[in-house]
């Protein structure tokens, strides 16, 4: 039975954060204070930025990244609970996702600072430790075995989506679609009563086209790619993604890796694991965690092909970014 009501307003609210904008879709009563909610997403999404940004000096992730190693640190509680996932994240990939890569990503120039030949030697020759050898926590309180330099962005976007997910909730809207980039978390249904569409976006720089699209209920999806960050070498594009076991940009990654999980944040790590991983072991380990995960590769000629890890995959037809407006 449909569950249309003919006094449901769409409302689609957005604003800025971590240099890109949060989206939230939602149906709700005539009458309903949509500026509330408004200004509670953004103060959501506010509160993530100013715990785990790389680019702001002050954020707790910063402070924790200027403690001495061997000092314990009491950090607020999203921050360790996102730490907390990249860590088990970590343990769980055999350390291809790994948030102790501080070093490397910014000397590589993909932060604040320009890029760096001597940083990037210094980090590419030095001896790695993964995160979650070297961090302990202890309640709130958290220490470094070993000095290392912490970056989250390949779990904060997915992690505030889900925050923007639980704000909804908590204003008493049990249906609706967010988002931050390209990672999304659907609640519910649409008023129609059908899961709300998605597109897994065609991996190309020059044009936004969708390759596959996705109807969600209670899930969420984030992509990693090559094709939207990326800095040049010698003529050469290396993506923002890393190879933690060389301390640098992955050589020959898939174009784009796409997962579904319960939560945005476990599917924006689990997708960047598994564009370390690569098809081969990463499909292993996405069939071994059920895990839905589609891979989405260059061949010679530089055309697309798919490797597809579960059934919720299936043939393109409307873009994301039109159901996200």
């Amino acid at each position: 039975m449909s569950k249309m009501s003919t006094d449901l307003v769409r409302h689609a609210l957005n604003g800025p954060t971590m240099g890109t904008r949060w989206s939230a879709i939602f149906y709700a009563p005539s009458g309903f204070d949509a500026e509330a909610v408004r200004a509670a997403l953004q103060a959501a999404v506010d509160e993530v930025d100013a715990q785990m940004s790389t680019w702001k000096p002050d954020s707790d992730l910063m402070r924790l990244n200027r403690a001495p190693a061997g000092a314990w640190a009491t950090i607020p509680g999203r921050l360790l609970d996102v730490i907390r996932l990249g860590l088990a994240v970590g343990r769980a990939s055999g350390g291809a996702f790994d948030i102790g890569m501080g070093d490397a990503v910014s000397a590589w120039g993909f932060g604040p600072a320009e890029a760096s030949p001597d940083r990037i030697r210094s980090a590419t020759q030095a001896r790695h430790a993964h995160a979650h050898d070297v961090l302990e926590i202890d309640g709130a309180r958290i220490r470094k075995r070993l000095p290392i330099t912490l970056d989250l962005n390949g779990v904060a976007k997915g992690y505030g989506v889900d925050c923007l997910a639980e704000i909804l909730g908590s204003c008493g809207i049990r249906d609706g679609l967010v988002s931050i980039d390209g990672e999304l978390r659907a609640i519910g249904l649409r008023p129609d009563g059908e899961a709300w569409t998605v597109a897994v976006e065609q991996p190309d720089p020059e044009h936004r086209a969708p390759h596959s699209i996705l109807s969600l209920q209670d899930r969420a999806v984030a992509t990693s790619g090559d094709y939207r960050h990326w800095v040049e070498v010698r003529g050469r594009r290396l993506s923002h993604t890393f190879d933690p076991a060389r301390a640098a940009p992955l050589m020959n990654p898939p174009a784009s890796v796409t997962v579904l999980a319960s939560t945005c944040a476990q599917a924006d790590a689990w997708a960047t694991a598994l564009m370390v991983l690569g098809p081969d072991r990463g499909g292993e380990v996405a069939l071994r965690l059920g895990l839905d995960a589609l891979f989405l590769l260059r061949d010679e000629e530089d055309s697309i092909r798919s490797c597809r890890i579960g059934g919720l995959f299936v043939a393109a037809g409307v873009s994301a970014r039109a159901e996200a407006g």
